[in-house]
């Protein structure tokens, strides 16, 4: 079990932590794990930026680490809650959808990103109340009519469905626009990004990058979409080796026969080009159906009766006459008074406000036990509800601030 402090600069004049350069900072919180203490925090002019850095005690030394993911932004002071792999940040002043993030040190990207780079490493990822539904993953070859399917769901689930912005290295086209069509990239930044563990796919095509990165996931999930990803088997293969949690679904032709046929119907590739994509389509379907990377496989004969069968996979045959319902987003807002405890997987925030009369305490109770995800994306599915008061237990506790 980890232990959480927060100390003053005057604390560490005379302290085990001496040497550690300490100018212009006021206040930062030290949580110990393991054998090594993090200290985060750091501060110039009243503004608390969240800097790390590592006491391993087992060298006696301090280690400067990679931090990866994304920082948080300068706050006004913060809260640590050591967790198993993770420290819980609650930062003071900061606005309700931004005061929740981990600090990852031991989790399976952590321990990836050591072993790629053979240097300390920890990653920031933001908390977020709630789950996301899980991503779908769509495949199949060219001609078997995915595309078709997926423009049915976005037209009779407009609400419910999105799609992730690509990034890639090449120059944009005409009416092109960064952020709506790609997410259009330096090659030296996305190659570092690939490496970073922050791409869940990515290819090479005509010496250029083409990939999905997980923010790109994230920002459809923050939106109370669920997020459709459009990609070839050896994508989905990458998919699937990744943290992402989604289902896979391969689109399969009722037979080759069928499919040289709608290729030639569309009237778009030379015969060059078709009798390319069959011989590709027969390689994708050998692996789509013999690899183990998809959940389902679907055969589209007749269109209608597929994308029925993809709607029950799906989940949403109930949503044919009622609409679903939108996502419930909630958010904690905390004051710069308070005080932090835990008890197991639940951490007790205690909110004080001081007014004219009395003081009032407010207390919440987020729940950490079923968390998913991480960096270098969002970590999902917290729990948060008000409680009226503490339990005979929690009044024994320690308390974290």
């Amino acid at each position: 079990m980890g232990k959480a402090t927060e100390f003053l600069v005057d604390d560490l004049q005379d302290g085990p932590l001496n040497g550690f350069d300490l100018k212009n900072r006021t206040c930062q919180t030290t949580t110990i794990i393991g054998d090594k203490t993090y200290v985060i925090g750091g501060a110039d002019d009243g503004t608390l930026s969240i800097e790390v850095q590592i006491f391993d005690h087992n060298l006696g030394e301090w280690v400067h680490p990679t931090v990866q993911g994304t920082k948080p932004m300068s706050c006004k002071g913060h809260s640590a809650v050591p967790l198993e792999d993770r420290i819980l940040i609650l930062k003071k002043g900061s606005k309700p959808d931004d005061q929740i993030w981990f600090l990852e040190v031991d989790t399976q990207y952590v321990r990836q990103q050591q072993k790629n780079l053979g240097t300390e490493v920890v990653a920031w990822s933001k908390g977020v109340i709630g789950n996301a539904e899980k991503p779908v993953v769509i495949s199949g070859p060219s001609g078997v009519g995915k595309g078709t399917l997926i423009s049915m769901l976005m037209k009779e689930f407009p609400s419910m469905f999105g799609f992730s912005v690509s990034h890639t290295t090449r120059a944009p086209r005409n009416m092109e626009k960064d952020g709506v069509h790609y997410h259009f990239a330096e090659k030296s930044v996305m190659e570092k990004a690939i490496k970073d563990g922050k791409f869940l796919e990515f290819a090479s095509v005509h010496g250029n990058l083409y990939g999905t990165s997980v923010e790109a996931v994230e920002l459809v999930a923050d939106a109370g979409k669920r997020c459709i990803l459009d990609i070839d088997v050896q994508g989905a293969r990458s998919v699937r080796a990744s943290s992402l949690e989604a289902i896979f679904i391969f689109i399969c032709p009722p037979s080759m026969e069928e499919l040289n046929k709608r290729l030639r119907d569309r009237g778009t590739e030379t015969e060059e080009q078709i009798l390319k994509r069959l011989r590709n389509a027969e390689a994708e379907i050998e692996q789509g159906k013999s690899s183990h990377i998809f959940d389902f496989i679907l055969y589209n004969d007749k269109l209608e009766e597929c994308y029925e069968k993809l709607k029950k996979l799906l989940g949403l045959d109930a949503f044919v006459t009622a609409p679903p319902k939108p996502a419930v987003h909630r958010e904690i807002n905390l004051p710069m008074d308070h005080s932090v405890s835990k008890i197991d997987d639940k951490i007790i925030i205690n909110c004080i406000s001081s007014g004219l009369e009395k003081e009032s305490k407010n207390l919440i109770m987020l729940d950490v036990s079923s968390i998913k995800g991480g960096a270098p994306g969002r970590t999902r599915g917290l729990d948060l509800q008000a409680i009226d008061s503490f339990s005979d237990g929690l009044t024994e506790m320690d308390q974290l601030s």
